[in-house]
């Protein structure tokens, strides 16, 4: 990877690009340091203390901490990423949609972005709503603005203007930068943790709160989970595709073998996403019915420090993993697709025999894949459970984090290389 970065930086091109990425990472970084007005900072911060387990808090790792701090970029890239989920869901359930994005070709494309976009605003205002409202209900407004109408209409925009002013930020790095921009801006809200993360350790180790040895061993694990990733990220299942010999007129065509690569880890991040997000519902219930918050079901069941909390949050994960590999692999398509063009796979006659074979393999590639994403998301949990290391180590990141930001180091290492390959192919003809 330093390899890749190192040999980058030596073509021009490529070091404005990078220049350019990270001056948008840098102005991204400065708007999530300046609050909002009318917010109580610190009554905000007392109260997010208490909300690590719920779904605010899975908002405030994404975002790097601005969430808890009601800064301008507080939504962070949230509302794009739940926009985006969201178009993509009804482009399956809607006709309309999927042929706009299945016949109309790039126009199609540029139609659903647009539509995204909006989608983006609209979720933007409807979060920027609710988080004004929790803060006024729990009186973290400064009181003489509390139940001021321009209060309320200046904390919204403002919200909703940062994460519209994000989703322009990640469309800048992907077209002029080095790509993939949406994911490298919620890469730098995570990874602006660490820092804050290693001088936690450090006093810890040298106050003696913390064993150096302990310190050693979640080290060495978080590396080992990073390994896991790595590898994981690049399994495929690659099933041999033959297609038979046409001929046309005095040509003949096909007749060559390939492959169809299926990865094993089809749906990304997306079921631990969903999986923290439903597990972490009834968590953010309790936390605004004061009543409930100390209630046997909250202590026993739903906490996150609980074992039932785990195994449910174990079997959310397969059954997204399922219903995300669903949706983006459509055997009886591939099957068509294949017979449409005379392939095969051999020992399966096209057709029916061919899609049940399909959905049989991916059957068994995302239940690994499931498993997977289980155990990198559970661990961190269980470790927890047994010893308070994560907290005095600073590295309390969840498997979502950690997948997030091994997986965009990987997509951005692979766009250099790509784009360091296109400018050193000569061609045939020097």
């Amino acid at each position: 990877m330093l390899k890749t970065l190192r040999n980058a930086w030596r073509i021009e091109d490529l070091r404005k690009k990078i220049l350019f990425t990270l001056l948008i990472i840098l102005l991204y970084r400065l708007g999530n340091a300046v609050p909002v007005p009318y917010v109580n900072t610190a009554l905000l911060a007392e109260y997010f203390a208490s909300l690590q387990n719920t779904v605010l808090g899975l908002y405030n790792v994404m975002s790097g901490g601005a969430f808890s701090e009601a800064t301008i970029f507080a939504l962070s890239i949230q509302p794009y990423i739940n926009a985006s989920i969201i178009i993509q869901l009804l482009t399956i359930a809607i006709p309309a949609l999927e042929r706009m994005s299945r016949d109309e070709g790039e126009e199609g494309k540029k139609k659903i972005a647009s539509i995204t976009r909006y989608s983006t605003v609209a979720i933007g205002l409807l979060q920027g709503f609710a988080y004004y409202m929790l803060m006024k209900n729990n009186s973290l407004i400064v009181s003489d603005y509390a139940s001021s109408i321009w209060a309320a209409i200046v904390i919204i925009l403002t919200f909703t203007t940062g994460s519209a002013i994000i989703m322009w930020m990640g469309e800048q790095i992907t077209e002029f930068g080095i790509g993939n921009g949406i994911s490298i801006i919620l890469f730098a809200s995570i990874v602006s943790r660490l820092p804050n993360a290693v001088v936690t350790t450090i006093n810890n180790v040298s106050t003696g709160d913390l064993q150096w040895w302990a310190a050693l061993l979640m080290f060495l694990g978080a590396v080992a989970i990073v390994i896991l990733i790595v590898y994981v990220s690049d399994a495929e299942r690659r099933i041999p595709i033959q297609y038979s010999k046409r001929v046309v007129g005095r040509k003949i065509y096909g007749g060559q073998s390939t492959s169809l690569p299926m990865k094993v880890n089809m749906s990304g991040v997306l079921p631990i996403i969903f999986a923290q997000s439903i597990a972490a519902l009834p968590a953010t219930i309790c936390a605004f019915v004061s009543k409930w918050q100390n209630s046997w079901i909250m202590k026993n069941v739903f906490d996150t420090t609980t074992w039932p909390y785990v195994i449910i949050y174990f079997l959310l994960i397969i059954f997204f993993a399922y219903f995300y590999s669903t949706i983006q692999f459509n055997p009886i398509e591939v099957s068509n697709n294949l017979r449409k063009n005379g392939g095969y796979i051999p020992g399966y006659r096209p057709g029916k025999p061919t899609s049940e074979f399909l959905q049989k393999v991916l059957n068994k590639i995302t239940l690994f894949g499931a498993i997977y994403l289980g155990i990198v998301a559970v661990v961190p949990i269980i470790i927890t459970m047994f010893s308070d290391v994560a907290q005095k180590t600073g590295l309390s990141i969840g498997g979502t984090s950690i997948i997030i930001v091994v997986g965009v180091a990987l997509e951005t290492v692979r766009a250099l290389e790509a784009q360091m390959l296109m400018r050193n192919y000569k061609g045939f003809l020097s």
